[in-house]
C-alpha cells in the first residue's frame, strides 16, 4: 500500500515538472539542429547584438539578481537576436540618436529552459510566457528596452520599471505623467517603423514582425 502511495505521489511530481516542458511537441531546436539550420539559412543566425549595434547599452538583468525571479537565470550577460532583428535594431538606434536618445536592451533571445522556469516560479503568469506556447524571445524575436539619454547615458522616465506586474506597465495605460507618456510613444514610434510591435501588457517588449517564420530555440549562451 505504502509502495502504490508513493508511485501515486512520484507520478504527480514527475507531471507537475514535466507538463511545464512541451519541446518535443513544440519542436524545439537545440544546438546540433540550430548549427545545421543556420548553414541552410544563415539569415536565421542569433548575432551577438553588440557586434553590430556597439553603442546599445545593456542591462541583462536575468544575469543578475536584480529581476523578478530574484536569482540569477543566465550564465553570461550577453544578448543576441536573430539577423534581421539586429539590422532593425541597428536602425532605430539610428533614427534615435538624431533626437539625442540611445536603446538600453534588459533582455532578448532567451533559451526556451529558462521560459519553463519563469512559468514554474512567476507568481502572475499573465506576465510570462506560457510553454505550451514557446516565447518570441525563444525565437530570438523579441526584445525587451527603454530609451537612454546618450549625453548622461541615464535612462528616461518609462510608467514602470522593467519587469513590473503593475497595470501600469501595460503599452497603452493613460494616467501618467505627460514626459512619461511622450518617452513611451517616442520609443514605440521608433520602434514600429522598423518593424516592431509592442506587446500589449509591456511598455518594454517588442516583438519581431515574422516571428512565425523562426523556430523556437533552446541554445544556450555558450553555444553561440
Amino acid at each position: 500500500m505504502k509502495a502504490t502511495f508513493l508511485f501515486f505521489i512520484l507520478s504527480l511530481l514527475t507531471f507537475n515538472v514535466s507538463g511545464q516542458d512541451y519541446r518535443d511537441s513544440l519542436h524545439v531546436i537545440g544546438v546540433s539542429d540550430y548549427k545545421k539550420q543556420i548553414k541552410l539559412s544563415p539569415e536565421k543566425q542569433l548575432v551577438e547584438i553588440s557586434k553590430i549595434a556597439p553603442a546599445i547599452q545593456l542591462d541583462i538583468r536575468y544575469a543578475t539578481t536584480n529581476n523578478f525571479m530574484h536569482q540569477r537565470m543566465y550564465t553570461q550577460a550577453r544578448a543576441f537576436a536573430r539577423l534581421p532583428v539586429v539590422k532593425a535594431l541597428k536602425a532605430v538606434e539610428a533614427e534615435l540618436a538624431l533626437q539625442g536618445l540611445g536603446l538600453k536592451i534588459y533582455d532578448a533571445y532567451r533559451p526556451y529552459a529558462v521560459t519553463v522556469q519563469f512559468y514554474k516560479k512567476a507568481s502572475d503568469k499573465n506576465f510570462v510566457a506560457d510553454p505550451k506556447k514557446g516565447s518570441k524571445h525563444n525565437r530570438g524575436c523579441a526584445i525587451d528596452l527603454s530609451l537612454i539619454n546618450l549625453k548622461t547615458g541615464k535612462e528616461l522616465d518609462m510608467p514602470t520599471p522593467f519587469d513590473s506586474f503593475s497595470p501600469m506597465a501595460a503599452a497603452d495605460y493613460p494616467n501618467l505623467p505627460a514626459i512619461v507618456l511622450q518617452n513611451r510613444l517616442t520609443l514605440k514610434t521608433a520602434m514600429e517603423r522598423h518593424g516592431f510591435r509592442v506587446l500589449s501588457n509591456e511598455w518594454w517588449h517588442f516583438d519581431f514582425i515574422g516571428w512565425q517564420n523562426y523556430e523556437l530555440l533552446d541554445v544556450p549562451f555558450g553555444d553561440l
